[in-house]
C-alpha cells in the first residue's frame, strides 16, 4: 500500500470512494460539488486531498483543510474526511493516511491537527483512540 497526494488521474476512482463516503453519512451531493472538491483537493492551497493506493486502485482517501486559527498564529489543519473501502478496514489504511495526514501538517508548518466523528461510529473510533486524543469539545452547528 502506497499513501500518495491525489491526482488528476484518480477522478473516477476518488468519485467512487467519496460517493461512498457520503453515503456512509447519509449525505448526496450536487456533481457540481464533486468537481468543485476535486478542483480545490488539487490545487492544494487551503485543502489538499491523499489517497491510499494498492495495485493501482484507490482503498481509501483523506480530505485535508488548512485554515486560521486565532490561538495559533501559523495555522492548523483540519482532517475533514476520511475513508477506507469496508474490505481494506483492519489492515493499516486508516492510520497509514492519518499519518500522513500528521506528515503533511507537520511539513506545512501548522502542526496541530483535528477531526470530528460522529459519536457511535465505533468503528473509527477503535483507531481514533489509538493515534489521537479525544478532546472534551462538543460540536454545534447552524439549524437547516
Amino acid at each position: 500500500m502506497q499513501i500518495r497526494p491525489l491526482q488528476l488521474g484518480d477522478r473516477a476512482q476518488w468519485t467512487a470512494l467519496w460517493h461512498d463516503y457520503l453515503v456512509f453519512y447519509q449525505t448526496a451531493l450536487p456533481e457540481t460539488v464533486y468537481d468543485a472538491t476535486f478542483a480545490a483537493l488539487l490545487a492544494e492551497q487551503e485543502m489538499c486531498g491523499l489517497v491510499a493506493e494498492e495495485d493501482s486502485r484507490l482503498i481509501g482517501l483523506a480530505h485535508v483543510v488548512f485554515h486560521a486559527h486565532s490561538w495559533r498564529p501559523e495555522g492548523v489543519t483540519y482532517l475533514q474526511d476520511l475513508y477506507a473501502l469496508p474490505e481494506s478496514r483492519g489492515t493499516g489504511v486508516g492510520r497509514a493516511l492519518i499519518e500522513a495526514v500528521y506528515a503533511l501538517a507537520d511539513k506545512s508548518g501548522r502542526p496541530a491537527v483535528y477531526w470530528t466523528t460522529q459519536e457511535f461510529n465505533s468503528t473509527a473510533r477503535q483507531l481514533y483512540d489509538r493515534v489521537g486524543q479525544l478532546t472534551p469539545f462538543i460540536k454545534y452547528a447552524r439549524p437547516a
